[in-house]
């Protein structure tokens, strides 16, 4: 299948752009794949990006008429440089925008949630994915994933909550979907995998595919906001805390049918992706 139209995706190297990519180019679909360092990707036309640099802002929505919005890592007022840039894009011509948020972040809310509120007064067509949290987290370069290869352990404030953890590469299914679909989307989707899970039964799952023993330590919301606060700014590592704490209290326990609704089967399970992407002791 081909088409007329191009989309950019802004972190075509990060966890659900170099999906989104990848599914796009495998169905005819032309791809702008975005990067700050344009890092080259097999059957995109790769361009330079940095949301902090608006000097690459024009090459990268030229002959653009759709965008996939990575917001910028670690910045806990995104908006600020989000805004200006979706402005221009309108300008510039593009019809069709999807977002990627958190299922944590409602629209309106603080981060990404203010680039949520404005984008329906920006763009015809337009969808927000507010995935829950991914699985990825455990089995690629993750704090969570590094820690769990390095020391056998996951460390979270978010006691026994649960959480209904989301594959990437469903994620990404459903990114092509909005971005892709002759309807305008116009909606707001909370994805999640088949099963709301504790940490502790990440850990246990993640024991039995790995046959490595995987604990899952219990931190204070303080605990868990000192240890980030050393790895990035401190309204961020607080902002990140308070989720686990917002987890603990529950606000993370659902599952949605919004994966099967939209790209017809099943959203994949946590014990799959893991025996899919995990390494298995000799």
């Amino acid at each position: 299948m081909t088409d007329t139209h191009t989309t950019l995706i802004i972190g075509a190297t990060g966890t659900t752009g170099s999906r989104t990519t990848a599914q796009l180019i495998t169905v005819g679909h032309h791809v702008k794949a975005a990067s700050r360092h344009a890092t080259p990707v097999p059957g995109a036309e790769s361009v330079r990006f940095d949301w902090y640099d608006p000097t690459t802002h024009a090459d990268a929505l030229d002959r653009i008429d759709r965008l996939y919005l990575i917001p910028p890592l670690g910045d806990s007022d995104p908006a600020s440089v989000m805004l200006p840039f979706l402005r221009q894009a309108r300008a510039a011509g593009v019809r069709r925008a999807v977002l990627l948020s958190s299922s944590a972040i409602p629209e309106g809310g603080p981060a990404v949630g203010a680039v949520h509120q404005a984008l329906p007064g920006l763009f015809d067509e337009w969808a927000v994915l507010r995935p829950s949290w991914f699985m990825q987290n455990f089995t690629g370069t993750h704090a969570h994933a590094q820690s769990i290869r390095a020391n056998g352990t996951i460390l979270t404030a978010a006691g026994t909550g649960r959480v209904g953890f989301v594959d990437a590469e469903d994620i990404a299914a459903v990114a092509v979907r909005a971005l892709t679909d002759g309807r305008p989307p116009n909606t707001d989707l909370v994805l999640t995998g088949p099963e709301a899970l504790s940490h502790d039964d990440i850990a246990t799952i993640t024991t039995e595919v790995t046959g490595r023993p995987v604990t899952h330590h219990h931190l204070t919301y303080e605990q868990m906001r000192d240890r980030l606060t050393a790895l990035m700014p401190p309204e961020f590592a607080a902002m990140l805390a308070g989720m686990d704490r917002v987890i603990a209290e529950g606000a993370e326990d659902r599952i949605t049918n919004t994966v099967q609704r939209l790209i017809g089967r099943p959203p994949h399970s946590f014990r799959a992706v893991a025996e899919r992407e995990m390494v298995r002791s000799s």
